[in-house]
């Protein structure tokens, strides 16, 4: 038993080690291609891709767990059958609800990572994306712009386009604007920019030698201005303590807000987010018990359709828990019979499938 034991817990532990590295890799691969869009775009700042993609993978974290062992278990369990490694075990005396025991050694751990992952870290990383989005917003137009890249600001009103500064004391180098006003639509290019803040606290992108031009759309309207010097004013959305204005605007999304705060808020989009981070540790825990009788396979059978068949009930297990959030959040669905109904449904049906394997039909009699 001893032996059985390592060898299963090992064989696990390096299935479910190979898969979450694969899966982790997939997600980041697509994350950062995402990232780099929006940072293309001037929705977010390049320098903050890398501290957005890992606090966007925390919050993926649980998922991949609960998917990782799933498939870990699944593939031993099946492996086993497919070498005929279980006529070995059988023919020692042990059966298929002695899986149980080796399995929980690796799920229980996964599953309590996966606990603490949706109640402690995935909030606060939540909250970290939240409030770098709400600080992003809040920075004025120059300091948006980023040279070589196009950044839209004011509503999309103004458009930045600059270089790289030549001199020391400008902090952009050639610059191109745009700005639709509500009677004109205004082109701008200078030969370099600098910010520039006001005795009274008004702030303004003040721009070298070049030109203007204003058109009045549908009018053959046209203003030519050559200048020396010009200012734009920026507009900064910031209060007197941004950082507690970002803050805040952060956590009222429920994916931020803590399980505590959730609770007290005792409301059901609330009740709705609190049976998402119950769930997902109830899930990888269900899933890995869920995959022994699922891996249960016929050697001599084909191995495509059995495994299609555990990943279309995985996939209906996890679409089952998000339907289920939307009853709750909707007010369709209590949250006491949505947070344990499904769990109970896939444990009971996990029972079944395993008795059903531990059943030994008794020969017919021909006489």
């Amino acid at each position: 038993m001893s032996l059985f034991k390592r060898s299963v817990v090992s064989e696990i532990t390096s299935h479910a080690g190979v898969v979450f590295s694969t899966l982790l890799v997939v997600w980041l691969s697509v994350l950062l291609v995402r990232l780099l869009g929006e940072a293309a775009g001037g929705n977010i700042g390049a320098d903050v891709v890398l501290v957005l993609a890992a606090l966007s993978t925390i919050t993926a974290l649980p998922t991949i767990l609960a998917v990782s062992i799933f498939i870990a278990v699944l593939t031993t369990v099946t492996r086993n059958y497919r070498e005929s490694e279980m006529v070995v075990w059988f023919a020692s005396g042990l059966s298929l609800a002695d899986w149980l025991k080796p399995v929980l050694r690796v799920a229980v751990p996964v599953a309590a990572a996966v606990a603490g992952l949706t109640l402690v870290a995935a909030p606060w990383a939540y909250r970290q994306i939240g409030e770098y989005h709400e600080r992003f917003e809040q920075r004025s137009d120059l300091s948006k712009v980023t040279a070589g890249q196009f950044a839209e600001s004011a509503g999309g009103n103004r458009v930045f386009f600059s270089e790289d500064p030549v001199t020391p004391t400008d902090e952009l180098g050639n610059v191109f604007a745009r700005e639709v006003g509500p009677e004109w639509l205004s082109v701008l290019s200078a030969s370099s920019a600098h910010s520039e803040t006001l005795p009274n606290g008004d702030r303004f992108l003040v721009l070298g030698a070049g030109h203007r031009y204003d058109l009045k759309p549908g009018t053959p309207e046209i203003r030519l201005v050559h200048f020396d010097k010009y200012g734009l004013r920026l507009e900064s959305k910031a209060g007197e303590d941004p950082v507690a204005e970002a803050r805040a605007a952060a956590e009222r999304s429920a994916k931020a807000r803590t399980t505590t705060q959730l609770m007290d808020d005792n409301t059901d989009s609330s009740w709705s987010q609190v049976m998402w981070r119950v769930s997902l540790p109830l899930a990888a825990l269900n899933l890995a018990l869920l995959a022994i009788p699922l891996g249960a396979v016929n050697p001599r059978l084909g191995r495509s359709g059995d495994l299609l068949i555990a990943g279309l009930v995985g996939l209906l297990y996890m679409n089952m828990i998000n339907l289920s959030r939307a009853w709750i959040s909707s007010g369709k669905l209590s949250f006491g019979v949505g947070v344990w109904a499904i769990h109970g449904a896939v444990a009971i049906l996990t029972v079944f499938l395993l008795m059903r394997r531990l059943r030994v039909k008794a020969p017919k009699n021909n006489a």
